[in-house]
């Protein structure tokens, strides 16, 4: 069974229109990267909240990374005066990828699934291994429509740009 490991894009999408439950549609384990977390509840937000709720609620695993510990130490050494403040740019997606390359380490590889809205994501070079495979919000929703999962995957989209939510207008499969 593979592992599904959102992004923040989804996530917020997925909030936004108050359907933080489909990621759990496919009976996937969920895991989310450390950093993703950070990203996503370091500030509060229209949906930062209801994110770091699913999340306990559901026991969802929590996945810690070198790029988390790295970033907490930068942060240390920043209130200690030693170093500047770390970026936060692409971090995230480092550790994402970090992740990924451990579970493709994994003997048997460990299959996982990444669901992401980035148009960065979708355009670059991001080295997936054997057995990881990405997909976009979009394609998700449509996949869960198809097997009739959901009524409409379109509608999802609108409520979460309703209230609020500058959704992607990619188009990846």
């Amino acid at each position: 069974m593979p592992i599904l490991v959102p992004d923040a894009g989804p996530l917020i999408t997925l909030a936004y229109a108050e359907r933080l439950d489909l990621l759990q549609r496919l009976g996937w384990p969920v895991h989310i990267v450390d950093m993703v977390l950070h990203k996503l509840t370091r500030n509060r937000t229209p949906t930062s909240e209801a994110i770091a709720t699913f999340i306990k609620e559901h026991a969802l695993t929590v996945v810690t990374t070198k790029v988390w510990q790295h970033y907490q130490q930068r942060l240390a050494d920043t209130a200690a005066g030693i170093d500047a403040a770390p970026r936060k740019a692409g971090l995230g997606e480092l550790a994402i990828q970090e992740y990924m390359t451990q579970l493709g380490l994994e003997e048997p590889a460990v299959s996982a699934v990444f669901l992401f809205e980035d148009h960065k994501i979708a355009r670059a070079s991001f080295h997936l291994p054997d057995g990881v495979h990405r997909i976009s919000t979009r394609a998700y929703l449509s996949f869960l429509e198809e097997k009739g999962w959901i009524t409409s995957a379109e509608a999802i989209e609108r409520l979460a740009v309703h209230k609020g939510r500058n959704f992607s207008q990619i188009r990846f499969p």
